[in-house]
């Protein structure tokens, strides 16, 4: 049985989607045959009638039709809705500590469109697909039951569907309660450190979860060292640094909202006396900082995207090289910097190339210690390029002797 309304396939289009990916442009679409409403499920066929699968249509975005299954045979209800969500959970299960953790991750896991973090007993939703947000409440009320399973009552459900791509679709940005009210400070613990999440007004879902395991891998290298940490958003490195017994930790970032949560965050642990955090421009402190002689055993560079699409990677190449020229110059001789992009298309080749033009300015040799990406509850589909974002680095900095 397939849908009642048909997407037909220009020739020799859908390449991406043929090979692994999620996604059929607006260009590729040769034809709909049919009634439908935006949002509504379809059936999408190659150009000579061959069956490619069944998935949701919004003429209002250049993703016309969002993927959701290869098998036209398979209808999107309940049933197959809740076997996505348990692969989901359990694959969490199996992968990452799930006391605070990415549950969906959109075309990672098959359910384009929708993120849920999972921060103690609350969940956060971000839906940035027409389709999905039209079962997005059905998702959370399935989801519930799986959790309910392994004996997690889930407290709240708050919304963060406020980013900008809710325009592309032809959506308005929406923030709230998904059910009843509860307090948006939620408490979760990572890596043994406490953070106060704020799940209405901190960026994104409120908590970036995908550092986790860089976090903890910078732990041991922090330990008994001086650190500085860049872009600390609300004092996660800073605090991993911290926990894991830095001598002295200054975690700095341009949003004062966040530094005052930061500190918070500090005085939850009992770390204020050791982790201090400061309201500046990043771009600004590290000259003033080299100037001043200032030197630390660990730099951290957790910048946000400097680019959001291809026509500005120039800009941010520039603003990367900038970061880590100024961070490798802070760095002691023998000491370490951790760098990372968050951007997607800052792919890991031309990131890699830009750190090392940075450390020819420098006259810094760099010493790989390690390479990674993001938590394993933000899984990489190798077909769809959009799902790998993240690529962190760990270098030992020593001077050109």
């Amino acid at each position: 049985m397939t849908y009642p309304c048909k997407v037909h396939i220009r020739k020799g289009e859908a390449r991406a989607f043929k090979s692994g990916g999620a996604w059929i442009y607006d260009n590729e679409v040769a034809s709909v045959e049919g009634p439908f409403e935006n949002g509504d499920f379809v059936t999408v066929l190659d150009h000579d009638g061959w069956p490619l699968g069944n998935g949701f249509i919004n003429i209002s975005s250049k993703l016309r039709v969002r993927m959701m299954t290869r098998d036209t045979e398979q209808m999107i209800d309940d049933a197959f809705l809740k076997k996505r969500l348990r692969d989901a959970w359990e694959y969490r299960k199996r992968v990452i500590d799930t006391g605070c953790c990415r549950v969906v991750f959109g075309e990672a896991d098959f359910l384009p469109g929708l993120t849920i973090d999972k921060f103690g007993d609350v969940l956060v939703v971000e839906s940035l697909a027409l389709g999905m947000d039209r079962h997005k409440e059905k998702v959370l009320e399935l989801l519930k039951d799986i959790l309910k399973e392994d004996g997690i009552h889930v407290r709240g459900v708050y919304e963060r569907s406020d980013a900008k791509e809710r325009l592309k679709e032809g959506m308005e940005r929406v923030s709230g309660f998904l059910g009843e009210p509860f307090d948006t400070n939620v408490e979760i613990v990572e890596n043994g450190v406490r953070f106060l999440v704020d799940v209405k007004n901190g960026q994104k879902t409120g908590y970036f979860l995908d550092q986790k395991l860089n976090r903890l891998a910078m732990q041991r290298i922090c330990r008994g060292q001086r650190v500085l940490d860049c872009f600390t958003h609300t004092g996660s490195f800073a605090l991993n640094a911290g926990h894991a017994g830095a001598s002295e930790v200054l975690g700095v970032d341009a949003s004062e909202t966040g530094i005052l949560q930061a500190e918070a965050n500090a005085r939850l642990n009992g770390l204020e006396d050791r982790v201090k955090f400061r309201t500046a421009d990043v771009f600004e402190l590290l000259p003033e900082l080299e100037a001043a002689g200032e030197q630390y055993d660990v730099v951290i560079l957790d910048p946000p995207a400097f680019t959001k699409s291809r026509e500005t990677i120039k800009r941010a190449v520039k603003g990367y090289r900038e970061i880590n020229l100024r961070g490798m110059r802070l760095v002691k001789d023998g000491g370490y910097l951790a760098t990372c992009s968050c951007s997607h298309f800052m792919d890991q080749e031309l990131f890699a190339k830009t750190i090392r033009e940075a450390a020819q300015g420098a006259r810094r040799r760099l010493r790989q210690v390690s390479f990674s990406t993001q938590a394993p509850d933000h899984p990489i589909l190798w077909a769809a390029g959009e799902t790998y974002y993240l690529k962190f680095f760990i270098f030992q900095v020593v001077s050109e002797h």
